[in-house]
């Protein structure tokens, strides 16, 4: 009976890993001085998918590849959708502010409860709703006075984000433990450098853009999605994308301290609308639990 809340709550506390070190790429990537965008994609997704290969020799050893091919169509079918996660984040930070971004990708919670309740039957309690909305109304007033100032293929391109993002977490949370999910991080790596090298052709990446995004493909987008989809094991849908709404607290703090952007007052209230909102998601989610158990 205890062993229930406590793996939710560990799963709570990686799912908020997760979404710290998703939280950085913004500042790093205003750092990259001469790779274009496609290059910048492409690169992100090549280390991304060399980390992965590393976690997976690490926790499965001698069976890492044996793992990778257990797949099946469900990981395969989870891998091509964080290549759209990928591939479509990248190309909208490099074209729209990262403001925008965030706000277009912040939906997530919305699409996944959308998907849950059309895939999956799940039914979304009335709080849960409600603190979608206080996380997205914060977001909104985060960003609320930059909103306008994006181009219109970026915001676009955003969109695919939540998209395959809300479909992602469906099908993690379906699969459960008898699909191992993590090898599909590394199809996703790889099927995004796959896609975005004809474009990416000729590199003209400097040795400091390049070990930028040697660290955003291990730390920023490897790592994080591995713990992502080990939470998502222990959590609905909606509790891993609410929680992955940490990204968006936390990267304007990253850019001030990185980039020298100091947060408005709107950005200090709207996060701190949306940490209460998480906190209060993990506190009704943890306590609901042993009841039902």
């Amino acid at each position: 009976m205890a062993a229930e809340p406590n793996r939710h709550r560990r799963a709570v506390a990686l799912m908020f890993c997760a979404g710290l070190l998703w939280s950085i790429a913004g500042v790093f990537t205003r750092h990259v001085e001469q790779a274009p965008r496609w290059e910048t994609t492409f690169w992100r997704s090549f280390f991304c998918a060399v980390a992965m290969l590393a976690i997976l020799a690490v926790l499965h050893r001698r069976r890492a590849v044996d793992e990778v091919l257990r797949l099946g169509r469900t990981g395969l079918a989870s891998g091509a959708l964080w290549a759209v996660m990928f591939t479509g984040f990248m190309l909208a930070l490099t074209q729209t502010s990262t403001a925008n971004t965030l706000i277009l990708t912040s939906i997530s919670p919305l699409t996944a409860s959308l998907f849950a309740w059309l895939l999956l039957g799940e039914r979304v309690p009335g709080h849960t709703w409600l603190l979608i909305g206080v996380a997205f109304a914060g977001i909104l007033v985060m960003f609320g006075g930059e909103a306008g100032g994006g181009r219109m293929a970026g915001n676009l391109i955003a969109l695919s984000v939540p998209l395959a993002a809300g479909l992602n977490f469906v099908l993690m949370r379906k699969s459960g433990a008898r699909v191992n999910l993590i090898p599909a991080v590394l199809v996703g790596g790889l099927l995004s450098a796959l896609a975005t090298l004809p474009l990416a052709w000729p590199f003209l990446a400097s040795p400091s853009d390049l070990a930028i995004l040697a660290l955003l493909g291990a730390l920023q987008l490897a790592l994080p999605c591995a713990l992502a989809v080990v939470a998502a094991r222990s959590l609905s849908p909606t509790e891993v994308a609410l929680i992955g709404l940490t990204e968006c607290v936390f990267g304007p703090l990253w850019a001030w301290l990185g980039a020298g952007e100091v947060p408005t007052a709107h950005a200090l209230f709207g996060g701190a609308l949306v940490l209460a909102a998480l906190a209060a998601q993990a506190v009704a989610s943890g306590s609901g639990r042993p009841r039902a158990a």
